[in-house]
Formats: structure tokens, sequence, C-alpha cells
């Protein structure tokens, strides 16, 4: 069975919610009394700011792209280098077998440039395994087991540049989960002390009642700006 994505629980970027965190926890530090009424001790709002460092700590999505993108390079290179030791090949055999022979076409690299990765690394060890079988045929042509072993290397260089980009795709893909994951116990503590810290003020002081509430967006601040605006008009 297929597992389930995560989904992000918050609406805005992950750096706005660790901004956002810390600065209502600093509201909390400082009307800890009446939090301890509500059951939020010290401790608890310890274990948040731990929470959001933690969550400060892990790596984020551009950085995990970065590296992929980097390894993606790596491996389109390699492909490059695979291609160059085919084509050294193939233009010797060319000199001895008509392209449309039996026995070019035996080496399957019609249409190279058009290969995924999968059939370019397969198209490879092909040629290494009949260059390997036609060779006393094609020594006039000036084609050696230096020839053929390169392939075999350029070939392993390859593989293994397509396993390390794979890798880091996975990598990727469970940072991201983490990274929700964590986000989201974020957010959930961080709506709790929200909602104390509103519940605290909503009679006694408006401007410390509106430090606790979440905007999710610029665009709800912005509303919420034109609101005062309006009433204070009024």
């Amino acid at each position: 069975m297929k597992k389930q994505s995560i989904n992000r629980e918050y609406n805005f970027p992950d750096a706005d919610l660790y901004v956002q965190c810390l600065e209502r926890i600093r509201y909390a530090e400082r009307d800890i009394k009446d939090f301890v009424t509500y059951s939020f001790s010290t401790e608890r709002l310890q274990a948040f700011k731990d929470l959001c460092q933690k969550f400060n700590d892990l790596p984020s999505d551009d950085e995990m792209l970065g590296e992929q993108m980097t390894f993606t390079e790596n491996k389109k290179g390699n492909g490059e280098k695979l291609k160059v030791a085919i084509r050294g090949v193939m233009t010797r055999v060319a000199m001895k077998y008509n392209l449309r022979s039996g026995r070019y076409r035996k080496f399957g690299t019609a249409k190279m440039g058009d290969m995924s990765d999968p059939q370019l690394l397969f198209c490879g060890r092909r040629v290494v395994r009949v260059a390997k079988q036609l060779l006393p045929f094609l020594e006039e042509t000036g084609l050696s087991q230096i020839h053929i072993d390169k392939v075999s290397e350029t070939c392993a260089a390859f593989e293994d540049s397509i396993n390390r980009k794979h890798d880091k795709v996975a990598d990727r893909d469970i940072m991201v989960e983490v990274r929700t994951n964590l986000g989201n116990k974020m957010y959930q503590e961080f709506i709790v002390l929200c909602n104390i810290g509103k519940d605290i003020w909503v009679e006694k002081d408006p401007v410390k009642y509106e430090q606790y509430v979440v905007y999710e967006s610029n665009n709800d601040q912005k509303k919420a700006r034109k609101a005062k605006l309006a009433a204070a008009k009024k």
C-alpha cells in the first residue's frame, strides 16, 4: 500500500512559522504567570522553544534541491562521457561494417542521443559485450581492449552517478516529510499558545491581545491594518 503524503497544516513559509513562533514565545515568557494558570508551564514553553530550534536546524528544501541538482549535473556529465566512449568504438566499427549491416546494428547504438539513462547504460554494456566478441575482426580498424575498457569504465561511473542522484532525490523526499511533521507539531503548539494569550488579554489589553493574533499571510495583515484604521476614524 502506498504511503499517504503528509500535508502541511499551515499556509505560510517555514521561515515565517519559525519567526512567528519565537515572537510568541517571547510574549509568553513575559506573560508566563498567566500561562501557568492554563497548565502551560515554563517547562512546556522551553520544550516548544527546543522544538523550534530543532526545526531551524533542519536543512531547507533549497539546500536539498541544490545538492540534488549537483548530482543531476554530475550524472549528465558522466552520461556524455559514456556517449563519447561509445562513439570512439562505433566510429571504428563503421570503418569495417556498413551502418545497415547486422553486425553494426548488433551494437544497438541507433538514436543514442534520445536514450533515457537506463537505455544508455544498457547500450554501453551491450557495446562492451559485442565489441569483445568482434574484437578479432575489428583490430584492423584500430579498435583495442583499451577502447572497450574505456566504455566499461564510463558505464560504471555513469551507473554510480545515477544511483547517487536517486539517493539525493530520496533524501530530499524524506527531509520534506521530516520538516512537514516537525512544522505541524510546531504549528499546533503555536496555535495553543496564541489561543491562551488571546484569552488572557481579550478583556484586559487590546494591544497585548493583538500580539497573539495569528496572521497566515501578508494579505491578512494588510486587511487587519485597514480595519484598525477604519475603526480609528469612526
